[in-house]
């Protein structure tokens, strides 16, 4: 999937959640999703590749950061609790550097030096981001914000909402 439609199918999923607002707070080419007043998601360009920020339990985020050449350390965010998504047009995996500008962990993909294969063509190519794992992760980053609100201020119940088992 290139960049600009996970950007895209990423919006209209978000948009149908219940109290969800978009706003503007650092300029027009930064959309940040929030739901009650707290950030979700957050929506930018870097470097030319349309990419986002999701907020992630730590760790599903390392090993997501892991499987996908297309998920890495958030940018400009608390890296532990924040994932930044990109499509596959906004991968870097010839040198290993993410979006960030720091080293992805990518191996040569030959297992000798240890790391994840970028190659395909190897036993240990890394999975490729699609529709389902990207709204899981939309889901989840919204369901982990409402979590951590007070009872009363829950737009919905995060253990249930969108086919979510406690």
């Amino acid at each position: 999937m290139d960049s600009v439609t996970v950007l895209r199918l990423a919006h209209d999923q978000a948009v149908q959640y219940p109290s969800v607002v978009i706003e503007h707070p650092f300029g027009p080419e930064y959309a940040v999703f929030k739901v009650r007043g707290r950030m979700f998601m957050m929506q930018y360009e870097l470097r030319g590749v349309p990419s986002m920020n999701l907020k992630i339990d730590p760790f599903d985020g390392e090993v997501l950061r892991d499987a996908y050449a297309e998920i890495t350390p958030g940018y400009h965010m608390n890296k532990r609790h924040w994932i930044t998504v990109c499509g596959a047009d906004g991968i870097d995996g010839a040198d290993g550097i993410d979006s960030d500008g720091g080293d992805r962990g990518v191996g040569t993909g030959d297992g000798a030096d240890g790391g994840v294969g970028t190659d395909p063509g190897t036993t240990s190519a890394r999975a490729a981001l699609d529709e389902d794992l990207l709204h899981d992760l939309v889901l989840e980053s919204y369901c982990l914000v409402v979590a951590k609100m007070p009872r009363r201020d829950r737009p919905v119940d995060p253990a249930s909402f969108g086919g979510r088992e406690a």
